[in-house]
């Protein structure tokens, strides 16, 4: 069974304290809009966040949240899944669709973290890590990519002016994207109205997106799709510098399409940290190992380059 895409909606992305269900109403309406279709329309929803249980909203259940948002008494699944929750509520929708008498799903993703203060969001963000080990040594997210950054330079001889150069392209195209975090901005440009100041550097920001796919045609077809789930622990990896879930993942997902990596013209991928780009750039096929360096020195994957990588600003600069 195929599976399409009908229509998809984004809010800015930003560090305004709007409340979660405005922000969802507005990419969720967008979605409709973009797909021709009203809410009667929806059979299923399937939504994420990863925002910690302690803000304040202090809104607990999501999915009766959607339900009095919507007015609708529909199935609603809420997934979580930290930073993968998008992804992964997608993976489980289109797995319902092609399961369920469902026609048409809406996938929903949200954030609001930035309405936590610092010490909660903090200790939110620990206990995505490991908790004999990291937690106990404070080895947050920074650190331990500080370190996969660190072994790569060592193995494969890049620098920190290859990290540099993903975090300009990134920045770059976000300049240009309406809806990125750093729409605009720029650092210390003497012609731009808007620089790219110390306290803008926040990597928290709220938003929200959604998507509808259907069993009806559309102009969009998804070709293929994967999920896996490894490891929690950078340290228990066999390489740091890999990593195996989207080499595993990526094969299941080129396997269904009935392409190689070749073929990919254009590619969104999650740079929670800028050495992980250079690392997905190899793990999904695109250059041999080590080489991932040699793609953004050769501006392979800048906007205009062979193969456009975070043409939205990524990670790194649009969310």
């Amino acid at each position: 069974m195929k599976t399409y895409i009908k229509g998809a909606g984004m809010t800015k992305f930003d560090v305004e304290r709007r409340g979660s269900f405005e922000r969802i109403l507005e990419c969720t309406n967008e979605a409709l809009e973009s797909a021709d279709m009203n809410f009667d329309d929806i059979d299923v929803i399937f939504s994420s966040s990863s925002e910690g249980g302690r803000n304040e909203e202090r809104q607990k259940h999501q999915g009766p949240m959607l339900s009095s948002l919507f007015r609708k008494n529909i199935p609603i699944l809420n997934v979580r899944a930290g930073c993968a929750g998008g992804g992964v509520a997608f993976w489980n929708a289109i797995n319902h669709l092609h399961s369920s008498d469902a026609k048409n799903i809406l996938i929903a993703g949200y954030d609001n973290v930035v309405s936590s203060n610092n010490d909660i969001l903090t200790d939110e963000i620990l206990m995505g890590g490991e908790r004999l080990y990291e937690q106990t040594e404070g080895l947050i997210f920074p650190a331990q990519n500080a370190l996969v950054a660190q072994q790569y330079m060592l193995r494969y001889g890049a620098d920190s002016s290859d990290l540099g150069l993903v975090a300009l392209k990134n920045h770059d195209n976000a300049f240009n994207n309406p809806k990125a975090r750093f729409f605009g901005k720029i650092e210390n440009s003497p012609i731009i109205a808007s620089p790219l100041r110390l306290f803008d550097c926040s990597i928290s920001v709220n938003g929200a997106a959604a998507a509808i796919i259907s069993k009806n045609k559309s102009d969009i077809e998804v070709a293929g799709y994967g999920m896996v789930t490894t490891n929690l622990s950078a340290i228990e990896r066999e390489d740091m510098t890999s990593m195996e879930a989207t080499i595993k993942a990526s094969d299941i997902a080129y396997s269904m399409a009935g392409i190689n990596p070749s073929n990919v013209d254009i590619a969104e991928l999650h740079d929670a940290f800028t050495p992980l780009e250079l690392v997905s750039y190899e793990d999904l096929g695109f250059c041999k190992k080590g080489k991932g360096k040699d793609m953004i020195r050769k501006g392979i994957t800048n906007i205009n380059g062979k193969l456009p990588v975070n043409a939205s600003g990524g990670l790194k600069a649009s969310r």
